[in-house]
């Protein structure tokens, strides 16, 4: 899914030369991304469980004091436009099953890319499947021939942001300048995309949350990154054909307008 929705908060900009004017328009338009892909490093020391093609993820640790870590990416190549501007990047997911408390969930850049394969786990999925050709492992970021370099995944220390996830339902990691530069970074560089993994309480039993991937039955569960940018389109006129002079229009604020900037120098 990448719906368009299109802000029109513009800003027109003006440059007077000698024989041209040049003008350029600011469009800040909204898109709602679904992952590209998805799964679940189970703590295991052979590397042996996945859950690439399951309707779930996991992050937190099981009531056996295994730790479960989630990992997703988003194509921003595929959506987002090369040179536009990041302004806020907003993470939802749906958190469908759990046996603890609120636990905070952080989001941590991942340094290495990684696999969703064929492994789709019975039941619940907390214990995961047996894991397929291609995909991430707690020691492998392509069963069997590629591992990490360290066990559980290689992921940025500091977190790019935090949710406290209590009971069923809904969560939205708010936009953070960490956040932000994590989306531009990848679509900057579609590369070293490699997504975020999610790190719940691993110093607790019991502790993890189950989210909904995005191969859920229900459309409305699946993970949504919700990216808003600008985009700059640059036109010319030569003097004789260039605006002699600008007014503000009466402008009606509706719901997909609600202000109108324009700036003129």
């Amino acid at each position: 899914m990448r719906e368009r929705i299109f802000l029109y908060h513009i800003r027109l900009a003006l440059v007077t030369s000698i024989s041209i004017i040049s003008f350029s328009l600011y469009a800040q338009i909204e898109v709602k991304i679904t992952a590209s892909k998805d799964n679940t490093l189970y703590e295991n020391a052979s590397g042996s469980f996945s859950n690439g093609s399951g309707a779930y993820f996991f992050a937190g640790q099981n009531n056996h004091g295994e730790a479960r870590r989630g990992v997703l990416a988003f194509d921003l190549a595929g959506t987002v436009p090369a040179g536009a501007q990041i302004q806020s990047a907003t993470l939802t997911l749906n958190m469908s099953k759990t046996i603890s408390d609120a636990h905070t969930v952080a989001l941590h850049r991942l340094l290495a890319d990684w696999g969703e394969g064929m492994s789709n786990a019975t039941g619940e999925e907390g214990g995961g499947a047996a894991a397929a050709s291609g995909d991430a492992t707690w020691i492998h970021t392509f069963f069997n021939t590629q591992r990490w370099t360290n066990a559980g995944g290689d992921f940025a220390g500091s977190a790019s942001a935090t949710q406290s996830v209590a009971g069923l339902g809904q969560y939205t990691w708010a936009s953070t300048p960490e956040m932000v530069a994590d989306v531009q970074s990848w679509l900057d560089a579609p590369a070293g995309n490699f997504g975020w993994l999610l790190m719940g309480n691993e110093q607790a039993n019991a502790s993890a949350k189950r989210f909904d991937a995005r191969e859920n039955p229900v459309i409305a569960n699946r993970p949504v990154l919700t990216v808003i940018y600008t985009v700059a389109m640059h036109m010319q006129a030569a003097r004789g054909e260039a605006p002699a002079a600008f007014y503000l229009a009466q402008n009606f604020p509706n719901p997909f307008n609600p202000t109108t900037v324009i700036q003129y120098s």
